[in-house]
């Protein structure tokens, strides 16, 4: 097996943990553009301008210059494709899918035209805030890098002597032996590349080894993502000032599966063939939960015979209750070579092994934690020229690096947060929009978001010795642009608005922790149709 030796120290934590890491907490942390077609069309710039219902979930007092009421609902189709370069070789992955992106409404109430709260208005909608639907591939050639050799350093730091290793592996064929994987010491993937052969134990018994990895493919299907309903309050002051507030409560529902396949290989002096073969590392991760926050807004227009009006919003963090559900599996197909000092040939032994953490633990591994996402501050501005343009700018930030992780008891994962804090970056989010009126009744859209990268380079996924998860892999996202325009029809009652969206950001995409590894580089697009329908009176 491989030359590559991991020496044995003894754990220091006593409970096998599930570990959430910065990955789990920036992709319940993040949003998107989405939300009417009108809104998306104008890449989202509404927030000083308002009277459009998404505005809400950015700036709450842009739903105080609605002087009516308003109901509207959105579809789209989406699509969405990542390509990726790695070890060689080139792979183009895509899913299409249809969504109910966003359903609200408005009551405008009117106090008086010389009062000083001039309207009183309330709301409410529901919308996609994150589609994580994605499908991707990657592979190549690995020259000689290998996970078996993460999945050994693992186990390997979990271990107090090598004896521990032959209990492992035999477990099943020796009586007295406790089940591996109820060892609050042992991490479920390091005691499954025992049991499927992946990791060893070198030929003088000092040291485990693991293989050499000649070439590679991963494949993931990811489905959902999290729904926001708003319930809204706001006031019109003198037609000056517009102050609004948002409850927002979220639910999350997201589902991973991922194959990750490697050949791998070892080359024995004694024998002219090396063993060699391949395994299969199954995983399946899903999450679910609520949350809640609650966003501030005011938008002042300081000219009165000018237009031109700015705003700000304090979104606070996010308080999520979620619940992670997993199970892995690895089957191993491993061909050695093994001499018959009988009569004097090599022979070929295979090894097929099926390894389900199911059929050990008596279901899914579950664990419930929380997660507090960072504040967001937006600022805003925007104005109309001559009656018949509308433009419109923000900016956001969000202090990414702040999230926070909590077991479900309310103690903090000192160490996970530790690395968000030290790998993910504060998000800068700037978003630009443009409305036109080329008739009474149709308007022509434009618009514009750049938000910064979410990853240091140096970020990776770091399990702990005794984790009960599997899934190695990880994705430093890099800074990304979407572009959109939009087309709109307003009647006397009835609106129609379509938009497209289109969204790209390059990644790196590492399907195990190493050094020397050089990551798939990824590609990431999405295009987006949306049409919105509504009426207002």
């Amino acid at each position: 097996m491989k030359t590559k030796y991991i020496f044995l120290f003894a754990a220091l934590t006593a409970l096998t943990v599930n570990a959430q890491t910065q990955y789990d907490a920036f992709r319940f942390s993040e949003s998107e553009l989405n939300g009417t077609a009108r809104f998306v069309g104008m890449g989202g710039a509404m927030g000083a301008l308002g009277a459009d219902i998404s505005v809400m979930s950015t700036n709450p007092a842009g739903i105080g210059l609605f002087r009516g009421h308003d109901f509207s609902t959105s579809f789209s189709f989406n699509n969405t494709k990542v390509g990726s370069s790695f070890g060689g070789v080139t792979m183009n992955e895509k899913k299409n899918n249809m969504s109910f992106d966003q359903i609200g409404f408005v009551y405008s109430s009117k106090i008086g035209n010389r009062t000083t709260l001039r309207y009183l208005n309330f709301g409410f909608n529901y919308h996609k805030s994150n589609n994580l639907n994605k499908l991707f591939s990657a592979g190549g050639f690995l020259d000689g890098l290998s996970q078996t050799y993460q999945i050994a350093n693992m186990i390997g730091g979990a271990v107090g002597s090598l004896s521990e290793i032959d209990d492992i592996y035999n477990y099943g064929d020796i009586n007295g032996v406790s089940n591996p994987y109820y060892n609050s010491y042992y991490p479920y993937l390091g005691v499954m590349g025992v049991r499927t052969g992946l990791v060893g134990i070198t030929n003088d018994n000092s040291a485990l080894k693991a293989w050499n990895g000649d070439h590679n493919y991963y494949n993931s299907r990811e489905e959902g993502g999290i729904q926001q309903y708003d319930f809204n309050m706001s006031f019109n002051v003198q037609d000056k000032m517009y102050f609004g507030v948002t409850l927002g409560v979220y639910e999350v529902d997201y589902r991973r599966t991922t194959l990750y396949e490697e050949y791998i290989y070892d080359k024995v002096p004694e024998f002219e063939k090396p063993h060699e073969g391949f395994y299969q590392l199954n995983n399946t991760h899903r999450t679910s939960g609520t949350g809640f926050d609650l966003k501030l807004g005011a938008i002042f227009r300081p000219i009165d015979d000018s237009a031109f009006r700015f705003g700000f919003a304090i979104h606070t963090p996010t308080w999520y209750s979620l619940t992670d559900t997993y199970n892995s599996s690895i089957y191993s197909d491993i061909t050695y070579q093994v001499l018959d000092k009988e009569e004097n040939v090599v022979k070929e032994e295979i090894d097929r092994i099926n390894e389900n953490v199911y059929d050990y633990v008596g279901g899914e591994t579950m664990q419930d934690y929380r997660l507090t996402t960072p504040w967001k501050f937006n600022v805003n501005m925007g104005t109309v020229f001559g009656g018949i343009m509308a433009v419109g700018a923000e900016y956001e930030f969000a202090a990414h690096n702040h999230s926070k992780l909590y077991y479900y008891d309310g103690y903090a994962m000192a160490e996970q947060n530790e690395i968000i804090n030290k790998d993910v970056k504060g998000l800068h989010t700037l978003r630009l929009g443009m409305e036109t009126r080329i008739t009474p009744a149709f308007s022509v859209r434009a618009g514009y978001n750049f938000s910064s990268q979410a990853f240091k380079k140096t970020a990776y996924k770091a399990l702990a010795s005794n984790d009960m998860r599997t899934d190695v892999e990880y994705n430093n996202k890099y800074s990304q642009n979407t572009v959109t325009v939009g087309l709109g029809y307003a009647g006397r009652i009835f609106y129609v608005d379509l938009a497209y969206k289109y969204n790209i950001y390059k990644s790196d995409f590492y399907p195990f922790s190493d050094s020397a590894l050089t990551p798939a580089s990824l590609t990431n697009e999405r295009h987006q149709a949306l049409i919105t329908l509504g009426v207002h009176f």
